[in-house]
């Protein structure tokens, strides 16, 4: 490997997100700021909400009930 061209390696380089969580992880910047997080994110926290929009969810719905029976 050449010298001197790769980046610093932040072994505990930490991160904040908007939500006020932060952690720490290895990266090549000493400090990240992120908009979401595995905290505050709705597929991991079990929040999440389906936009329906003119009726799509209803119509899958009684497409799949169709099919079943």
């Amino acid at each position: 490997m050449k010298k001197d061209i790769h980046p610093e390696y932040h072994k505990k380089a930490k991160v904040r997100c908007s939500c006020g969580n932060s952690f720490e992880v290895g990266a090549t910047q000493p400090e990240i700021q992120v908009e979401v997080c595995s905290a505050c994110h709705p597929f991991y926290t079990g929040q999440e909400k389906i936009i329906d929009t003119a009726g799509r969810v209803e119509k899958f719905k009684k497409r799949l009930a169709k099919k079943q029976k």
